[in-house]
């Protein structure tokens, strides 16, 4: 079965799994484990900030920079179909005591302006806005990315305002990948990021939190909390280390063969998309012959799995484990 589910869905290589059995290990809630140790501080250099946290999940990672970076009554501004918003089962509220303030932008990006408008004055009545949120590069958006020009007018409006930013990068590497900036510039930025391994990458588990000292040492207890202090973790950090090596120069040709279907797609008559949206190594198009269930079904008799991602629409991800001959017959499938 050739899945295009999601960049999730990769398992590890045998290479991978050599690193894993090779890793030198300790208890990370003692912070003995040398090699997570090493990998926090390599990642959190190359976004240029002071320190890192290695934790299970993107969701977790997103919600303790929530965390530190809030109090209880205050607002996030996020757009409305950032995963924070959607995908988090309402983490922000339950763990940190935060409302947020969806914004509808352009392919699950914001503008300053939107972000200025929405801004709440300091009434005693109104939440207090604190935290501006931006996902690079956007899930329900379709894979798009955030130009260096938006982020600097962003980050202009929270000095201007004394907001915090916070980056949900989970496909953060995409972003990188495709824009003109690199990991150190983007980074300086943001108060906080959120970078996630086990997308694109190919990893099995595992994201980090990025911050200053003061907040990562304010996560740490957090994670804690939520049931995240892990013991030799560097088993999973070399994973995670093995893919950012290894994997890491592979996303262009994902992003090469997302657009490639995108213009294979755009010439049926079954399927409708916009395929100059397509940036990264996501695709969102509709059906219009079938219904989404139909459709899935049919892909899944040419052994093709792809997802329905609301209305008539379906997404498909690419990742390293899909092959030459597997991108021959997925192109072939909709070249009828």
């Amino acid at each position: 079965m050739i899945d295009l589910r999601s960049d999730t869905v990769t398992k590890p290589t045998p290479e991978m799994l050599q690193a894993m059995c090779m890793a030198d290990v300790g208890d990370d809630v003692f912070g003995e484990d040398p090699t997570v140790n090493a990998f926090e501080k390599r990642v959190a250099e190359m976004f240029g900030q002071e320190a890192g946290l290695f934790v299970p999940s993107g969701v977790m990672s997103n919600q303790l920079c929530v965390n530190v970076l809030t109090e209880p009554g205050t607002e996030i501004i996020l757009d409305e179909l950032s995963h924070i918003f959607n995908y988090e089962t309402g983490g922000a509220a339950v763990h940190s005591g935060v409302q947020l303030r969806p914004i509808r932008g352009k392919n699950g990006m914001i503008s300053a302006r939107q972000i200025e408008e929405a801004i709440r004055p300091k009434n005693d009545w109104d939440p207090l806005t604190r935290v501006i949120a931006l996902e690079n590069t956007t899930n329900k958006g379709g894979g798009s990315f955030y130009e260096l020009s938006t982020i600097q007018e962003i980050r202009h409006v929270a000095d201007k305002h004394e907001l915090f930013m916070h980056l949900d990068g989970a496909r953060i590497w995409n972003a990188l990948t495709e824009a003109s900036y690199d990991a150190g510039t983007i980074g300086s930025y943001f108060d906080t990021i959120s970078v996630c391994f086990s997308k694109g990458l190919g990893a099995p588990v595992g994201s980090m939190m990025l911050s200053s000292q003061k907040h990562i040492k304010k996560a740490r207890r957090m994670r804690k909390m939520l049931g995240g202090g892990m013991r030799q973790i560097g088993l999973l950090s070399a994973a995670a280390e093995y893919a950012l090596d290894h994997h890491y120069p592979l996303l262009k040709q994902d992003h090469i063969r997302a657009k490639k279907l995108a213009q294979i797609i755009n010439m049926s008559n079954a399927f409708d998309i916009d395929k100059d949206s397509v940036k990264t190594n996501i695709l969102l198009f509709d059906a219009v012959s079938d219904s989404v269930d139909e459709a899935l079904k049919d892909m899944e008799k040419s052994g093709i799995r792809m997802v329905p991602f609301g209305g008539k629409t379906i997404r498909a991800v690419f990742h390293h484990q899909i092959t030459d001959d597997d991108f021959d017959t997925v192109c072939a499938y909709f070249n009828i």
